[in-house]
C-alpha cells in the first residue's frame, strides 16, 4: 500500500503573463512547483505523479528528481479539460490499495504537516473520499461543502449555483483531496462533461460516491493561507510575503535576530546560526549558510555563500564565496565567484576579490582588485592595488607569499610571485619575480624641471 500524490500543472496559467509556465515562477528562491513537490515528500508521499502539458520539457527539466513521475496531458481545443481530465493522464499508475492526494502546482504554501493530518484523517475515518476544506469569512467565488447532520459531505456546490442558504456557508473547498486508489479509479470512469464549460471536474467524484453509498469527509485546515492559489503577479508577490514571514519565523525561532523582517529578503534554503543579527535590506540567496555571532549589516546581499562564525558584513555583496572565522568584510566590498578569505582577514572599502584565495590576518583595506591570486598570511595590500590578471586574451595568477607587503598604487603583472617576506614599494609595476625579503622598486626616479610653468606661458 503506497500514498501518492497527483500534482496538476498542465495549465498554461495565462494571467501571469508570462512565456514561462505558471508553476515554475519562484518564490523565494524555489518555484511553485518545488514546493509542493517537497511538501507531498516531507509528507512521507512516495511518488508524486506530476501531470504536465504547457511547455512539458521546461516543468520536467524543472522536476526531474528522486520520488517524481511525470505524465503528460494532450492539448488542444479537440480535449475536454478541466480538473477530472488532468487526473485521468495519471491513471494507469493508480493501484487499487493506493491512497492519492491530489495537489495543485500553484499552491505552495501547503505544507506537509497539513497533508499528513488529512492523509492520517483520511485513514482512521475509513473514507472513499476526503475533502481538504477551509473557512473564509467571504466565500464568494468559491465552492460551498454541504454537509449532513453526522458531518460528512454529500456535496459540493459551485457559488454560481448556491441558493441563498447555501450562499452563507463559510466552508468552502479547497480543492486538494485525498482518495482510495481504487475507488478514485471506478470515478474517474464515470466522469463526464455535461456542464456549461464541457469540462471533467474532480469534485463531481463526491457525487458519484454519495450516490452510491460511499462515505466523503471533509478536513477543515487549520491556516486557510496554505491553499491560496497563484494565478497572476499580484498573487505570486502575496505569496512571497507569506512565505518570507516563515521563513524569517523560523529563523529567528531557531536564535537569529532579523532587525526588520518586513524588510528582509531571506530564501528558503538558507541556514543561520545563533545570536547572528541581520539588519534591514539584506538579501541572502540559495544556499547560503551564515555561522553564529555574525553581523550582517544593511543592504547586504549574500548568494550561494558560506560565512564562518563571527564575521562582519558591511554593505557589501557576496557571491558564491566563502567566508573564514573573525573576517570583516566592506563597507562597499565585493566578493566575486571563487573568492575564499581565511581567518581574520580584513577586506575594507570598495575592494573586489574574484577567484582568489586571501590566507589569514591578511588585509586589503581599501580600493583594491585581487582577481585570480593566491594570496598567503600576514600579507598587506595597500591602497589602490591592482591585480592585473588578464592580457586581453588569457587569465594569469598572482602568487603572493606569507608576509608580504604590496605598497599602495602598485600593479602586479600576472604571471608574477612575490615570494615570503617580499615588499613592493609604493606607486610600482611589477612585472618579475620578488625574492624572499627583497624589497621591489619599479618605478622611475623624480624629474623636477625649474621654471617649467613659466616655459608654458
Amino acid at each position: 500500500m503506497m500514498i501518492k500524490s497527483i500534482i496538476l500543472a498542465a495549465g498554461e496559467g495565462t494571467r501571469m503573463k508570462s512565456k514561462k509556465p505558471k508553476g515554475l515562477h519562484k518564490i523565494c528562491g524555489k518555484s511553485m512547483l518545488n514546493y509542493v513537490i517537497d511538501a507531498a515528500k516531507n509528507a512521507g508521499i512516495s511518488e508524486n505523479i506530476l501531470v504536465v502539458g504547457h511547455k512539458k520539457e521546461e516543468v520536467i527539466n524543472e522536476t526531474k528528481r528522486d520520488g517524481v513521475r511525470h505524465v503528460v496531458q494532450p492539448m488542444g481545443k479537440e480535449y475536454a479539460y478541466g480538473t477530472g481530465f488532468a487526473v485521468m493522464q495519471a491513471k494507469d499508475y493508480i493501484n487499487a490499495d493506493d491512497y492519492i492526494v491530489i495537489l495543485y502546482g500553484d499552491t505552495p504554501l501547503i505544507t506537509n504537516k497539513t497533508l499528513e493530518k488529512l492523509i492520517s484523517f483520511h485513514k482512521k475515518g475509513n473514507f472513499s473520499a476526503t475533502v481538504l476544506t477551509a473557512e473564509f469569512d467571504d466565500p464568494t467565488g468559491y465552492g460551498r461543502i454541504i454537509r449532513d447532520e453526522n458531518n460528512r459531505i454529500m456535496s459540493i456546490v459551485e457559488h454560481k449555483d448556491t441558493s441563498k442558504e447555501q450562499k452563507d456557508i463559510r466552508e468552502i473547498n479547497s480543492g486538494i483531496y485525498c482518495f482510495n486508489g481504487n475507488q478514485l479509479r471506478d470515478a474517474l470512469d464515470k466522469l463526464d462533461n455535461n456542464n456549461s464549460q464541457n469540462e471533467y471536474y474532480i469534485t463531481d467524484a463526491v457525487e458519484i460516491f454519495n450516490k452510491e453509498g460511499l462515505t466523503v469527509g471533509g478536513y477543515k485546515i487549520e491556516d486557510s493561507l496554505e491553499i491560496f492559489g497563484v494565478n497572476s503577479r499580484i498573487q505570486l508577490a502575496q505569496a512571497e510575503k507569506i512565505m518570507r514571514q516563515r521563513i524569517n519565523d523560523k529563523l529567528m525561532l531557531s536564535g537569529a535576530t532579523i532587525i526588520n523582517p518586513d524588510n528582509t529578503y531571506i530564501e528558503c534554503d538558507v541556514q543561520i546560526g545563533e545570536d547572528t543579527v541581520i539588519f534591514p535590506g539584506v538579501i541572502i540567496e540559495g544556499n547560503s549558510v551564515i555561522g553564529s555571532e555574525c553581523v550582517i549589516g544593511h543592504n547586504t546581499r549574500i548568494v550561494n555563500s558560506k560565512i564562518s562564525n563571527n564575521v562582519e558584513i558591511q554593505y557589501s555583496t557576496v557571491i558564491e564565496s566563502s567566508i573564514g572565522d573573525n573576517t570583516t568584510v566592506g563597507p562597499y566590498a565585493y566578493l566575486r565567484p571563487n573568492s575564499i578569505l581565511g581567518k581574520c582577514v580584513k577586506i575594507g572599502d570598495f575592494v573586489e576579490v574574484k577567484n582568489s584565495k586571501i590566507g589569514d590576518f591578511s588585509k586589503a583595506s581599501h580600493l583594491a582588485y585581487i582577481g585570480d591570486a593566491d594570496v598567503g598570511k600576514d600579507v598587506n595590500i595597500g591602497c589602490a592595488v591592482i591585480f592585473v590578471n588578464y592580457d586581453g586574451t588569457s587569465k594569469h595568477k598572482t602568487i603572493v607569499q606569507d608576509n608580504a607587503f604590496i605598497g599602495s598604487n602598485s600593479n602586479l603583472i600576472a604571471p608574477v610571485i612575490v615570494k615570503e617576506s617580499g615588499y613592493v614599494a609604493a606607486g610600482s609595476t611589477i612585472t618579475d619575480e620578488v625574492p624572499n625579503g627583497a624589497l621591489a622598486i619599479a618605478r622611475s626616479r623624480q624629474v623636477n624641471k625649474k621654471d617649467w610653468r613659466d616655459t608654458k606661458k
